[in-house]
């Protein structure tokens, strides 16, 4: 077990059953799967959030579900992190990445946002240095390449509509298995550290 200072998990997405099946709340399922593994109490609501509290092999973790809309995630994140005395290196980020194919896992420690507005907030609010686990979730057309070095409006709209866009019936017949595997990596940082466990997601 990599040490035992608390671990701070926060899933992105929107809040609001409209959005829930959104590509964009892929951090709300991999978030909610964790507290059911682990046997989490209900969330509450807090911070700005909807916050539970799980061990795991004798760690805590705090989940936490800014409930702000995606652009103001780090409020509530900030306000969960400085009650709970936890550092940004203990913070792990469940996201959406469209960067990855569908179903690709990636752990990153820093970095920029990547117009990711939920990441823009984290970093305005925590600085840059959290750990972000990227859940792929694709490009809507991955045979685009018009506006290089720009990104035009008509490809800022595809991409704005495929992240708030469900995933499609292909996909969704192995998201159960993806959301758990998110959920098992977010496991290996805790148990293992985020080198040794970047070394395993990421090969």
């Amino acid at each position: 077990m990599f040490g035992g200072s608390p671990w701070l998990v926060v899933g992105l997405g929107n809040p609001g059953s409209e959005y829930a099946a959104n590509r964009h709340n892929i951090g709300f399922m991999v978030v909610d799967a964790l507290a059911k593994e682990l046997g989490a109490g209900p969330f509450r609501a807090k911070f700005g959030g909807e916050l539970t509290e799980a061990t795991d092999r004798g760690v805590k973790l705090i989940l936490l579900k800014p409930q702000q809309f995606m652009n103001l995630s780090g409020i509530s994140t900030q306000k969960a992190a400085t009650f709970y005395k936890v550092a940004p290196a203990q913070t792990i980020v469940v996201h959406d990445e469209i960067d990855l194919p569908y179903e690709r896992l990636r752990l990153k420690s820093g970095g920029g946002h990547g117009g990711h507005n939920g990441l823009r907030s984290l970093t305005e609010n925590l600085g840059a240095e959290y750990l972000r686990l990227r859940c792929g979730v694709g490009k809507p057309d991955a045979s685009d390449r018009s506006g290089v070095g720009a990104v035009s409006n008509e490809n800022r709209e595809r991409v704005v509509g495929h992240v708030l866009g469900n995933f499609s019936k292909i996909e969704q017949k192995t998201l159960s298995v993806f959301v758990a595997e998110a959920a098992s990596a977010v496991r290996r940082v805790v148990e293992k550290g985020p080198t040794l466990a970047m070394n395993e997601v990421n090969r």
